[in-house]
């Protein structure tokens, strides 16, 4: 077996082969969708899926790797190929994707000489050890190997970031070092410059944009005109941020012109396909002028919606590839079941702060760090210290905030400040003795740009007044084990308290779950946390899939940070609302 890139052209078995791929990513859906995405895929007419590798959930500490459940990415490919696709794999180590860190795990930072997306010689050497356990269960499944896999890129969007191309050369050397024979690739804006710089020998190259082919080939004729033609991330939608004024969408009309566009010129990947969910703490942000994180739902206005269901895009699609190949599609399956399961009652409640010794254990700290400096990496933190004396209206004032700070005086919340603040000061009031909390939220870090290295928490100098107070206790805050939380029967309204109920279901089917009396935190359904909420939108429900339920009693828990705009209920519908509605 054996798949090439000879001249402008792909071959597969020495015949000439064109690729009509859409993107999946493994670690943003459930195991239990990918046969039913697989089999939505090839009835639109795809021969081929992609997708990206997420190094910080496989490493989510040094040298101790997963690839189990949604991580799983050999049984994901296998699945893929008993549907009769092949697969691209686009390993990183940085992928962006609006993903948490661009892919990168969050323990990096704490080495002082490191320096990511370069030569560095720590960050080589622990993506080389990434890389090797990644490739051990990818490895087999080459195409030269029996398996799907016809292709792996190199980086990604390189020509964007930066200009290191002894980096570039060494991923190059290692993919093939590890055993990795099938054609390599890099993928990169359109302009001439993204070109140049992420460009490498070995890799043919390959473009993402969304629309106008002919005229975003224009750099990429001249620069490579003997090369392939293919467009690995035709953009079908966008993103959404939290505070968007709406959910991006676009039409479906202008994406199926843009495939057939694409399709006359050579090969594409559709970017997304289904974009799936980032459960848990695992979106990322943009941070240009302004810090903007991404909503949990990475629905995308993709071919498929969120929950895999088809759209209007999905069938306009399909009619334009139906003109590029020779054999008659599948029936397209139907879509998943879905169900209102009504309205839930939260009947008990634990104050966070009344929790601090059973979620985490203090650290001393004669000032307060940020929040990689204490072996931390996502959810909150709280920094805690007892008043010397009398303060009044005296401004406590940050340096920098990653990336939202409730300040309270005895637990009592005296304000928020906001890493887009104009100024990351608040004046207090406060008695000799009081305890001042600063309580800071990750709300994910940079996947794109020259601010991905920004820290968490309280990321610099802390003054009070114009003096640097001293001796904190540090409270990490992962919130990825609630099981030493302490409830209470309670319908008290206090901020950063977490709520927890019952519900019971007969029928087990997908669902979403909306917080319209809640403000700002995040949900887990048995144990399981489904992502992040904020009632500024536009997401305004959170999806549930089917396999983190169960016949008869499920539990929810939901952290809320602001308070309260209502009663303790949270209602479940059969219908997403990520559109402000």
């Amino acid at each position: 077996m054996k798949f090439e890139v000879i001249g402008n052209k792909f071959y597969r078995d020495g015949k000439e082969f064109k690729i009509i791929s859409g993107a999946v990513h493994y670690f943003r859906n459930m195991p239990d969708t990918w046969v039913d995405i697989f089999k939505k895929l090839k009835a639109m007419g795809c021969n081929c899926v992609e997708t990206y590798c997420a190094w910080n959930m496989h490493e989510k500490h040094p040298n101790e790797f997963d690839f189990t459940n949604n991580l799983d990415i050999a049984s994901f490919i296998l699945e893929a190929q008993k549907q009769d696709l092949l697969v691209i794999v686009r390993p990183g180590p940085y992928i962006c994707a609006e993903w948490e860190f661009g892919g990168l795990p969050w323990w990096i930072q704490t080495f002082d000489d490191m320096e990511i997306r370069c030569a560095n010689e720590t960050y080589i050497k622990y993506f080389k050890n990434y890389l090797s356990h990644l490739f051990d269960e990818i490895r087999p499944l080459l195409f030269t190997n029996g398996g799907p896999i016809i292709m792996l890129q190199c980086e990604n969007e390189y020509g964007y970031y930066g200009d290191d191309k002894t980096y570039l050369n060494s991923l190059y050397t290692t993919y093939r070092e590890l055993g990795i024979d099938v054609p390599l690739f890099t993928s990169d804006g359109t302009q001439k410059d993204n070109l140049l710089d992420g460009a490498i020998e070995g890799c043919f190259t390959t473009l993402n944009f969304g629309s106008r082919v002919e005229e975003n080939f224009k750099a990429h004729d001249e620069l490579y005109p003997n090369s392939p033609k293919m467009c690995m991330e035709m953009w079908n939608g966008w993103f959404d941020a939290w505070g968007d004024s709406e959910h991006h969408t676009t039409s479906a009309s202008d994406y199926a012109k843009t495939v057939d566009d694409m399709l006359k010129r050579g090969s594409l990947n559709m970017y997304m396909f289904i974009g799936g969910t980032n459960f848990g703490f695992t979106s990322g942000a943009n941070h240009y002028e302004k810090f903007a994180p991404d909503v949990t739902s990475y629905d995308y206005d993709a071919i498929l919606t969120e929950c895999g269901d088809t759209t209007e895009k999905y069938f306009a699609v399909r009619e334009v590839i139906k003109k590029y190949i020779d054999h008659p599609l599948e029936s397209v399956p139907e879509n998943r079941k879905k169900l209102a399961y009504g309205k839930v009652s939260l009947t008990e409640s634990a104050g966070l702060f009344d929790n601090l010794n059973n979620l985490s254990s203090p650290i001393f700290s004669n000032v307060p760090k940020c929040m990689e400096s204490y072996g931390h990496g996502y959810g909150y933190i709280a920094y805690r210290t007892r008043l010397n004396r009398d303060y009044d209206d005296i401004p406590l004032s940050f340096e920098s905030l990653g990336d939202r700070a409730q300040i309270y005086i005895n637990d009592n919340l005296i304000g928020v400040l906001y890493v887009n603040d104009d100024n990351l000061s608040i004046n207090i009031t406060a008695k000799e003795g009081d305890i001042l909390t600063v309580l800071c939220e990750n709300m994910g870090r940079a996947n794109f740009g020259a601010k991905m290295m920004r820290k968490k928490g309280i990321a610099g100098r802390c003054l009070l007044g114009t003096k640097i107070h001293f001796n904190w206790e540090v409270f990490p805050l992962p919130m990825d084990n609630l099981d030493k939380v302490v409830y209470a029967k309670s319908n008290s309204n206090e901020p950063s308290r977490f709520y927890k109920g019952e519900f019971t279901i007969d029928e087990i089917a997908d669902t979403f779950i909306r917080l319209d009396n809640f403000k700002k935190g995040f949900v887990l359904i048995n144990g399981f946390n489904i992502g992040r909420y904020w009632e500024i939108g536009p997401q305004k429900s959170l999806y549930v899939p089917t396999s983190i339920l169960v016949k008869g009693k499920n539990e929810i828990v939901v952290f809320e940070g602001d308070g309260l705009n209502g009663d303790l209920v949270v209602e479940f519908t059969d219908k997403p609302a990520l559109n402000n509605d």
